[in-house]
Protein backbone atom coordinates (compact mmCIF):
# COMPACT_ATOMS: atom_id res chain seq x y z
CA UNK A 1 0.00 0.00 0.00
CA UNK A 2 1.48 3.22 -1.20
CA UNK A 3 0.87 6.22 1.88
CA UNK A 4 0.18 9.46 0.24
CA UNK A 5 2.37 12.47 1.27
CA UNK A 6 0.85 15.71 2.72
CA UNK A 7 2.39 18.31 1.15
CA UNK A 8 3.18 21.71 3.19
CA UNK A 9 0.80 24.78 1.71
CA UNK A 10 3.16 27.59 0.20
CA UNK A 11 0.36 29.95 1.42
CA UNK A 12 0.18 31.47 4.71
CA UNK A 13 -3.38 31.64 6.20
CA UNK A 14 -4.00 35.26 6.53
CA UNK A 15 -7.55 34.95 7.22
CA UNK A 16 -7.74 36.08 10.70
CA UNK A 17 -4.50 38.75 10.29
CA UNK A 18 -6.83 41.55 10.05
CA UNK A 19 -8.95 40.55 12.93
CA UNK A 20 -5.79 40.38 15.27
CA UNK A 21 -4.63 43.64 13.86
CA UNK A 22 -7.40 45.25 14.71
CA UNK A 23 -7.33 43.64 18.57
CA UNK A 24 -3.94 45.04 18.87
CA UNK A 25 -4.86 48.24 18.02
CA UNK A 26 -8.13 48.20 20.14
CA UNK A 27 -5.61 47.02 23.26
CA UNK A 28 -3.21 49.88 22.77
CA UNK A 29 -5.90 52.77 22.71
CA UNK A 30 -7.07 51.34 25.97
CA UNK A 31 -4.12 50.75 27.60
CA UNK A 32 -1.99 54.13 26.79
CA UNK A 33 -1.96 56.63 28.91
CA UNK A 34 -1.64 60.60 27.54
CA UNK A 35 0.97 62.33 29.25
CA UNK A 36 0.66 66.38 28.39
CA UNK A 37 3.63 68.34 29.46
CA UNK A 38 2.96 70.88 31.89
CA UNK A 39 4.13 74.53 31.38
CA UNK A 40 4.22 77.54 33.53
CA UNK A 41 1.44 77.86 35.89
CA UNK A 42 -0.62 80.50 35.17
CA UNK A 43 -3.21 81.24 37.80
CA UNK A 44 -6.21 82.50 35.03
CA UNK A 45 -8.70 85.22 36.52
CA UNK A 46 -12.31 84.10 37.93
CA UNK A 47 -15.24 84.96 36.06
CA UNK A 48 -16.23 88.47 36.92
CA UNK A 49 -19.34 89.93 36.05
CA UNK A 50 -18.16 93.63 36.41
CA UNK A 51 -14.36 93.47 35.71
CA UNK A 52 -12.81 96.88 36.92
CA UNK A 53 -12.62 99.36 34.37
CA UNK A 54 -8.67 99.99 33.97
CA UNK A 55 -7.41 102.72 32.22
CA UNK A 56 -4.21 102.71 30.64
CA UNK A 57 -1.90 104.62 33.18
CA UNK A 58 -3.11 103.07 36.09
CA UNK A 59 -1.81 99.70 34.77
CA UNK A 60 2.23 99.14 35.64
CA UNK A 61 4.49 97.56 32.32
CA UNK A 62 7.19 95.19 32.78
CA UNK A 63 9.18 95.35 29.86
CA UNK A 64 12.21 92.82 28.67
CA UNK A 65 14.08 94.08 25.68
CA UNK A 66 15.40 91.87 23.70
CA UNK A 67 19.36 91.81 26.22
CA UNK A 68 17.11 90.93 29.21
CA UNK A 69 16.85 93.69 30.68
CA UNK A 70 14.04 94.83 32.71
CA UNK A 71 12.06 98.16 32.47
CA UNK A 72 9.00 98.91 34.62
CA UNK A 73 6.98 101.72 33.59
CA UNK A 74 10.05 102.68 31.18
CA UNK A 75 12.68 103.04 33.80
CA UNK A 76 15.40 100.36 33.94
CA UNK A 77 14.48 98.27 36.80
CA UNK A 78 16.78 95.54 38.58
CA UNK A 79 14.47 92.25 39.47
CA UNK A 80 15.21 92.96 42.92
CA UNK A 81 14.00 96.34 43.02
CA UNK A 82 10.62 95.26 41.40
CA UNK A 83 9.19 94.62 44.71
CA UNK A 84 10.21 98.12 45.99
CA UNK A 85 8.26 99.61 42.93
CA UNK A 86 5.48 98.02 42.92
CA UNK A 87 4.47 98.22 46.68
CA UNK A 88 2.86 101.44 47.27
CA UNK A 89 1.08 101.25 44.12
CA UNK A 90 -0.23 98.04 45.22
CA UNK A 91 -0.96 99.02 48.81
CA UNK A 92 -3.18 101.97 46.79
CA UNK A 93 -4.75 99.74 44.29
CA UNK A 94 -4.35 95.90 45.01
CA UNK A 95 -6.28 95.64 42.04
CA UNK A 96 -3.91 97.16 39.81
CA UNK A 97 -2.79 94.84 36.88
CA UNK A 98 0.82 94.25 35.98
CA UNK A 99 1.62 93.60 32.24
CA UNK A 100 4.32 91.68 31.27
CA UNK A 101 5.27 92.87 27.58
CA UNK A 102 8.42 90.64 26.66
CA UNK A 103 10.42 91.37 23.19
CA UNK A 104 9.80 88.79 20.74
CA UNK A 105 13.61 88.74 20.59
CA UNK A 106 14.04 88.67 24.66
CA UNK A 107 15.44 85.68 26.35
CA UNK A 108 12.84 83.13 27.46
CA UNK A 109 14.69 83.05 30.86
CA UNK A 110 14.14 86.49 31.37
CA UNK A 111 11.02 87.14 30.95
CA UNK A 112 10.32 83.74 33.46
CA UNK A 113 12.56 85.73 35.96
CA UNK A 114 10.38 88.02 35.68
CA UNK A 115 7.16 86.08 36.24
CA UNK A 116 8.41 84.38 39.08
CA UNK A 117 9.44 87.45 40.82
CA UNK A 118 5.78 88.92 40.42
CA UNK A 119 4.77 85.44 41.60
CA UNK A 120 6.25 85.76 44.55
CA UNK A 121 4.61 89.07 45.87
CA UNK A 122 1.27 88.47 47.58
CA UNK A 123 -1.62 90.60 48.57
CA UNK A 124 -3.54 90.32 51.99
CA UNK A 125 -6.91 92.06 52.71
CA UNK A 126 -7.97 92.48 55.87
CA UNK A 127 -11.16 94.63 56.23
CA UNK A 128 -9.56 98.27 54.87
CA UNK A 129 -6.37 97.41 55.63
CA UNK A 130 -4.07 96.33 52.41
CA UNK A 131 -1.03 94.15 53.22
CA UNK A 132 1.60 93.94 50.11
CA UNK A 133 4.88 91.43 51.01
CA UNK A 134 7.59 89.13 49.51
CA UNK A 135 7.49 85.21 50.06
CA UNK A 136 9.83 83.16 49.65
CA UNK A 137 10.21 79.13 50.06
CA UNK A 138 10.95 79.36 53.79
CA UNK A 139 7.80 81.55 54.30
CA UNK A 140 5.44 79.24 51.69
CA UNK A 141 6.97 76.17 54.48
CA UNK A 142 6.05 77.80 57.39
CA UNK A 143 2.69 79.01 55.83
CA UNK A 144 1.86 75.04 54.62
CA UNK A 145 3.20 74.39 58.57
CA UNK A 146 0.13 76.23 59.94
CA UNK A 147 -2.27 75.15 57.26
CA UNK A 148 -5.44 73.55 59.11
CA UNK A 149 -7.94 71.65 57.45
CA UNK A 150 -10.21 73.65 55.11
CA UNK A 151 -7.89 76.51 54.63
CA UNK A 152 -5.79 76.98 51.73
CA UNK A 153 -2.60 78.90 51.34
CA UNK A 154 -4.05 82.13 49.57
CA UNK A 155 -5.93 82.39 52.73
CA UNK A 156 -2.52 82.60 55.37
CA UNK A 157 -0.07 84.46 52.40
CA UNK A 158 -2.89 86.27 50.31
CA UNK A 159 -3.55 86.51 46.56
CA UNK A 160 -1.30 86.84 43.64
CA UNK A 161 -0.50 90.10 42.01
CA UNK A 162 -2.78 90.39 38.66
CA UNK A 163 -0.03 89.56 36.42
CA UNK A 164 -1.12 89.67 32.19
CA UNK A 165 1.07 88.34 29.36
CA UNK A 166 -0.94 89.78 26.06
CA UNK A 167 -0.72 87.54 23.07
CA UNK A 168 2.00 89.40 20.36
CA UNK A 169 -1.62 90.26 18.56
CA UNK A 170 -2.72 92.24 21.55
CA UNK A 171 0.64 93.68 21.75
CA UNK A 172 0.41 94.80 17.87
CA UNK A 173 -2.68 96.58 18.23
CA UNK A 174 -2.46 98.13 21.74
CA UNK A 175 0.76 99.76 21.30
CA UNK A 176 1.67 100.45 17.75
Amino acid sequence: MKLKQNKPSDEIPTSSMADIAFLLIVYFMVTTTFAATRGLDFALPKDDDTPPIVEKEDSVLVEVNAFGDVLVDQKPTELEDIFDYLKPKLERNPKKPVIIKPDPEAPYGSMVKVFDTLRRIKIKIDGTAVSVREIDMKIIQEAEAELEEGENLESILGKDVNVSIPTQREIESFWY
